[in-house]
């Protein structure tokens, strides 16, 4: 027992340490130590706790300042993870266009269901559309229903079905079933309890 006590206050003492030579070189303008500070801060248990998530947001805005982009990425992850949808949208659209998935969808919900923002089906179909091509299905099935209600588009069948075999083909399982109950009524084939209704009684 007494071992264990004394390993775990080695432990301790080299994880504090390694933290307070992050915080060193964080304060000589060392990006990455700067974000490697702030991700336990604001994130699990401790961004529960407000003093531990202001100071790693403060760790996590200096290492995006330094040019550290996934400083930049955290901070728009969780602005967005607490509702601070309009400074979260700034963030989200420059990672976005970096190639970040999650942050593409982010703001294509943004602009869909009007988060400190005006709603608009068109820019929400195009952060959408990035977000699929960058193979995220429910960002994929989300086109299909824009161009199924025709919001901001023309109604589109054809785009509706693409979108949802996009969908299918990064393993969204709700994709692949629209996808084929499309595709068959297209093939004259019924599908649905009518068809098993009317199947029970041949």
């Amino acid at each position: 027992m007494f071992k264990k006590i004394i390993l775990l206050s080695l432990f301790t003492l080299v994880s504090l340490s390694a933290s307070d030579l992050l915080k060193e070189k964080c304060k000589k303008n060392d990006a990455t130590a700067c974000y490697n500070v702030a991700l336990p801060l604001i994130s699990g248990d401790n961004s529960k706790v407000q003093e531990m998530l202001e100071e790693g947001m403060d760790y996590m805005q200096k290492a995006c300042r330094l040019g550290e982009n996934k400083g930049c990425d955290a901070i728009g992850d969780r602005y967005y993870k607490d509702a601070n949808f309009g400074i979260a949208r700034k963030y989200l659209t420059d990672s976005c266009n970096r190639g970040i998935k999650s942050a593409c969808e982010a703001v294509g919900t943004i602009y869909r269901d009007g988060h400190d923002v005006k709603a608009d089906d068109v820019l929400s179909r195009e952060f959408y559309e990035k977000a699929c091509a960058l193979k995220s299905g429910d960002a994929c099935y989300n086109v299909a229903i824009i161009y199924r209600g025709g919001f901001g588009v023309p109604k589109n069948r054809l785009k509706e079905k693409e979108f949802y075999k996009k969908g299918c083909d990064v393993g969204l399982k709700a994709g692949c079933m629209r996808f084929t109950e499309l595709d068959n009524e297209d093939k004259g084939i019924e599908t649905g309890l009518w068809a098993t209704i009317k199947n029970f009684f041949k």
